[in-house]
């Protein structure tokens, strides 16, 4: 598919993957094509940098083995203000074994990541059955979250004090209630509710967003766009994968071979495999629809390194969306580092936007 197609005539086009056209259908309403790398190390840093940055952002990606205290209390609050805030969750697990032992990875143990994560991502160098392996963990998952329908009552984001602790005094017995709880391996940690169809009107009282901007501002939203968010729905219950075909860091061992061993197998499995994890954008043909996130971009002023001295080569995001066609941004430093979260968040999201706007020309936006 053309890089001139917007990310509205792509979710239209093609419908072989429920979750992917959400998040495309997504990206163009809440015009944000940027994912935030939330590298953090505790439930409280987590979820105040996504309730932060989560209306700049379409997907939020995780590292849920670093965060000390991850369980429950961390799920239903990244489930509420991804739900509020209208983006996905990408826990950033690179799976990379046989068959059996990430199946297992991704359903079961302390962290059960397929039935709190949209997408997630993985290798493709211990072979094709990686992804049948996923895909069948994906499909017990889903089929688990649909039996475990229920009515959320109290389920919310824990209060964060002033002190920066959780107000959280049942969260510790929960997580022991949680431990070892679903007899198919997928840990209940919260509410799901039935799949929906993506332009279903959702009613969402009190939970209106405030604006995101800083005062005195433009406003990165207007109530044209508020309005279409709130009919936006909830996403479906599918899950997604993403295939690391090239990374951003210097001397990495992905070569021409592999990129294109990764493109073949995603395209056996578009019904799982959403894009890909890359530098550039890999659709090869007009059936392809395959997303490309992009990681090691950030915003530098001249002069200014271009890596961090541990083999991270940074680009700017003309350079990855514009230049090479890529779909999404991956940050996370350049925002996470930041004095001002909010502030800087707003700027990476409109530098790419913009490139995205620029790549599409005056006469295909849409």
């Amino acid at each position: 598919m053309s890089t001139k197609h917007s990310f509205a005539q792509r979710a239209e086009l093609s419908h072989e993957h429920p979750l992917k056209n959400y998040l495309l259908h997504l990206i163009s309403v809440k015009k944000t094509n940027l994912c935030l790398s939330a590298d953090v190390n505790s439930t409280t840093t987590l979820l105040r940098l996504a309730e932060d940055v989560g209306d700049y952002i379409c997907v939020l990606k995780t590292h849920a083995d670093i965060v000390d205290d991850f369980g429950s209390r961390t799920v239903k609050g990244l489930r509420d203000i991804s739900r509020r805030k209208k983006f996905l969750i990408f826990e950033d697990r690179k799976f990379g074994d046989i068959g059996s032992t990430v199946q297992q990875q991704y359903t079961r143990g302390p962290l059960a990541i397929a039935s709190w994560a949209h997408i997630v991502n993985a290798h493709v160098f211990p072979g094709p059955d990686i992804v049948k392996a996923l895909k069948a963990g994906a499909a017990e998952a889903l089929r688990a979250l649909r039996q475990s329908v229920e009515t959320e009552i109290s389920v919310g984001t824990p209060t964060i004090s002033d002190n920066g602790e959780d107000d959280d005094d049942e969260s510790e017995q929960e997580e022991k209630q949680n431990k070892g709880k679903a007899k198919s391996g997928i840990q209940r940690t919260g509410s799901v509710v039935t799949t929906t169809t993506i332009y279903q009107t959702v009613e969402h009282p009190g939970q209106k967003r405030p604006p995101p901007q800083s005062p005195g501002s433009p406003p990165l939203v207007d109530p044209e766009l508020e309005e279409a968010l709130a009919r936006l729905s909830d996403p479906p219950l599918e899950r997604g994968l993403l295939l690391f075909a090239q990374m951003s860091s210097k001397g990495n061992l992905m070569d021409e071979s592999y990129t294109e061993a990764c493109i073949e197998l995603a395209k056996n499995h578009r019904d799982f495999v959403m894009g890909f994890i890359a530098q550039r954008n890999l659709n090869e043909t007009a059936q392809d629809n395959f997303l490309s996130l992009t990681p090691g971009v950030k915003l530098g002023a001249p002069g200014q390194s271009t890596g961090d001295g541990l083999g991270q080569q940074y680009r700017t995001p003309e350079s990855v969306i514009k230049g090479d066609g890529c779909d999404i941004i991956i940050v996370g430093r350049g925002i996470t580092e930041a004095k001002n979260r909010k502030k800087e968040a707003e700027k990476y999201r409109m530098e790419a936007w913009k490139a995205y706007e620029a790549r599409l020309g005056p006469t295909a936006r849409s």
